[in-house]
């Protein structure tokens, strides 16, 4: 699955326990008519791919859903879901990919009926 949005919130890489496990959440705001805050959680080595990004930048997150129970101490079964990013790729402007792509330079002509005027024009 993957979601895509801007990055609204971006945290830092925080350690649990005593067999370090690593963790930093980034929350996106998706582009649509009820844009949505998702919270997303990257873990263990994957905590590092969100080095590169910046609040405000656009990006496509490739996520998986988990879910867990859990039984609390007075044996009520609680269930709990998490959205966990595997993969992040920055998204290119909207406005930038409406552009039609530029032609090679190769294409243009060029005249060289001016060329002796301007060559009598410069100073050197």
């Amino acid at each position: 699955m993957e979601v895509e949005g801007k990055i609204k919130w971006l945290d830092e890489t925080k350690t649990y326990g005593s067999n370090g496990f690593r963790k930093r959440e980034v929350v996106i705001t998706t582009e649509e008519q009820y844009p949505q805050h998702i919270l997303v959680e990257f873990v263990q080595d994957k905590c590092d791919l969100l080095n590169s990004f910046n609040i405000g930048q656009a990006v496509k997150i490739g996520i998986n859903l988990r879910g867990r129970e859990w039984v609390n101490p007075q044996g009520e079964t609680k269930y709990f879901n998490s959205v966990q990013g595997w993969r992040i790729e920055g998204q290119a402007a909207a406005a930038a990919s409406e552009m039609p792509p530029m032609p090679p330079a190769s294409s243009f002509e060029v005249s060289n009926e001016n060329d002796k005027e301007v060559e009598d024009d410069l100073p050197f």
